[in-house]
């Protein structure tokens, strides 16, 4: 395994963690949580520079690159809904989540009926995935910042006094039922 694919891999085990930082009752587990986001899009950006570069293209890492990119970016938007079940968000996240299934299934049925030449290969696939290089970040950092807007009002709205209450669907929290 080349060390491209190593970082698609560390991004998918990133995942797990994402998820429990970001469910964690301290007052510095979501920023933790973000910086950890922040560090696999970052991570997602090198890979396929350093790839592309040291010509270490491969297919399984044609393969992991994007399902590593959406595994990541769904969870962030399904923990964020979680924290801020409002409309605007949840559209927000189904909209982002609907479009990275309909442009998979859109290059799968394409490839199927032969829409792809062979001749374009994998060159033609880095010169088209490197603008979803900046779309790995792009598709989150908005829906936390309405998620993180008004925080403080939310917070004081359900007596959470910064001990990092996740509240979710149902009343049930980090901490138990509520």
């Amino acid at each position: 395994m080349e060390p491209a694919q190593h970082a698609h891999v560390a991004r998918i085990a990133a995942i797990p963690l994402i998820v429990l930082l970001f469910y964690m009752p301290y007052p510095w587990a979501d920023p933790a949580a973000g910086l950890l986001f922040a560090v696999a899009g970052i991570t997602d950006l090198l890979d396929g520079i350093f790839a592309r570069r040291l010509g270490q293209i491969s297919r399984l890492g044609a393969f992991l690159d994007p399902v590593a990119d959406k595994l990541i970016v769904a969870v962030a938007l399904v923990l964020l809904v979680s924290r801020d079940p409002r409309a605007l968000v949840v559209l927000t996240a189904a909209i982002i989540i609907g479009r990275e299934i309909t442009i998979s299934a859109l290059r799968e049925w394409m490839a199927e009926i032969g829409a792809r030449r062979k001749s374009r290969g994998l060159a033609a696939r880095q010169v088209q995935d490197h603008p979803a290089d900046h779309r790995f970040v792009a598709d989150v950092v908005p829906l936390a910042a309405v998620r993180t807007a008004d925080l403080p009002a939310r917070r004081r709205a359900h007596g959470d006094r910064g001990r990092g209450d996740a509240r979710l669907h149902g009343g049930v929290s980090a901490h138990g039922v509520a």
